[in-house]
């Protein structure tokens, strides 16, 4: 059998779309803690409040819809903003 003509592995760009951060350098922003009786929101944003930098609610951490509002979900979520 004749080989395979496959697709050309192209190199994929990586786009972030946070703030541009070199290798060690340290971004500063405000978390925001949102606890009500339905759910956790941590949002953290830029020193302006204008842009986003992550958004973790409890909801996202757990799967049963009655734990989304508990310590143990919003500590959860904390982890995963850090």
């Amino acid at each position: 059998m004749a080989p395979r003509k496959g697709k050309e592995k192209k190199e994929e760009q990586v786009i972030s779309l946070g703030p541009q951060v070199a290798e060690g350098e340290n971004v500063f922003g405000v978390c925001h803690i949102f606890a009500s009786f339905n759910d956790t929101f941590v949002h953290v944003t830029d020193l302006s409040g204008k842009e986003t930098i992550c958004r973790v609610t409890g909801g996202m951490k757990v799967k049963a819809d009655r734990d989304e509002s508990s310590p143990y979900a919003a500590m959860l979520a904390a982890q995963d903003v850090a």
